[in-house]
């Protein structure tokens, strides 16, 4: 099977059929430093969870030849953020971090690939500064029991029956030591942002957090576990990295995707009426104010992946399956505000929820390629795409 609607760029296969390949999330870095080797994990089967034992294989991609290296193996994964595999900052062409299991405890490992040593982080990895002196840390179980398909299975969350625990919430990890301790709890996060349920009690959990460009601060996506409602609520916190100077840039409502374009400044698919006057879009917000603008209101229609281009002049789109089971790829001027769509890729439908493929797309470090993830051809693989025509024509 290999459906295709249209495509204004040809897309190039980098994976080989022998399994199931797939990076995971859209705002990680999957290419090197010099832009040579893209990262991604290998598992051998596509239509289920993960379960505790299921091993994923962890390699990188020599893109001269697109032949798969297998480095490391792994029980902490899942289908849209891997095992938080990505290349580390300071040692972009030969150091990777990951998460992994140790016993009954997930933690997070620094792999030198030339030496073949590696080390461990006292907790997993969330998200990594910029800079490569910290990454930041979460409650993996606790996500598990919120959305599967961001936690890992196997180990369970000893804070389950504690709404908002005072000795759980973001951990800051020093890597060079491994080091973590607990910058701000949830019961803290909870004291911040409670005065939106009028003195109702919900449980809550991190489940999204990223360092900014320079790795000072913080957003956390703040959710409340489902009620009767059946329907979570996101609050929008920053915070310095050691859990100081908290901010609510929005209180509980609907926030999705969203990526930092510097380190004051973040684009997010967020549409509160009291904070978006325009409805469900994608907006820029200044961090620590309340200022807010559109990008454009008659392109980006609906929530997508989005991340900026390494020189912030482009805007990298995606889309969930329309009724035909495709997902569709674009790219903004955000100077012409002109945008197109770069193709349209066949969804495989009964991979839906928490097994999704969704493309995920990512830009290389010279911001010239883009690679994306898909179940076009009938299995999961990763695809890159040259852009440089595109990008040279100022789209």
């Amino acid at each position: 099977m290999d459906r295709i609607k249209d495509e204004v760029l040809q897309a190039e296969r980098i994976t080989k059929q022998d399994g199931h390949y797939f990076f995971g999330y859209y705002d990680t870095p999957a290419w090197s430093g010099n832009d040579r080797y893209h990262l991604c994990h290998r598992v051998a089967f596509c239509n289920r969870l993960p379960h505790a034992k299921d091993q994923a294989e962890l390699g990188y991609i020599d893109l001269s030849n697109n032949s798969f290296t297998v480095i490391a193996e792994t029980t902490a994964w899942n289908f849209q953020q891997g095992s938080m595999l990505q290349w580390h900052p300071v040692y972009p062409q030969d150091t990777v971090i990951y998460n992994a299991r140790n016993g009954s405890n997930y933690e997070g490992v620094v792999l030198n690939l030339t030496t073949g040593k590696s080390y461990s982080l006292e907790r997993p990895v969330a998200n990594v500064d910029p800079t490569g002196r910290y990454a930041v840390s979460i409650n993996f179980p606790r996500m598990y029991d919120f959305r599967p398909g961001y936690g890992y299975a196997g180990e369970a969350d000893p804070y389950a029956n504690v709404l908002h625990p005072h000795d759980d919430g973001i951990y800051l990890i020093d890597l060079q030591s491994g080091k973590s301790q607990l910058t701000i709890s949830l019961q803290e996060i909870w004291k911040f942002t409670k005065s939106y349920f009028q003195g109702e009690d919900r449980k809550i959990l991190i489940n999204h957090i990223t360092f900014n460009t320079d790795g000072s601060r913080l957003i956390a996506l703040v959710r409340c576990f489902p009620d009767t409602d059946k329907i979570w609520k996101t609050a929008i916190v920053t915070m310095n990295r050691d859990g100081s100077d908290v901010f609510l840039l929005a209180d509980y409502g609907y926030a999705s995707h969203y990526h930092w374009r510097d380190r004051e400044h973040l684009v997010i698919h967020a549409g509160e009426v009291q904070t978006h006057p325009e409805g469900e879009q994608l907006y820029v917000w200044k961090d620590k104010k309340h200022e807010i603008q559109t990008i454009d209101t008659s392109f980006f229609l609906k929530d997508g992946h989005c991340s900026y281009s390494p020189d912030r002049r482009f805007m990298l789109y995606d889309s969930y399956p329309d009724s035909d089971s495709y997902r569709h790829l674009y790219i903004n001027n955000l100077q012409t505000q002109k945008g197109i769509k770069l193709g349209s890729y066949y969804s495989m439908p009964e991979l839906d929820g928490d097994i999704r493929c969704d493309l995920h797309p990512r830009w290389n470090r010279e911001g010239t390629w883009i690679s994306f993830d898909s179940t076009h051809e009938g299995q999961r693989h990763v695809y890159r795409m040259n852009l440089s025509s595109i990008l040279t024509n100022d789209n």
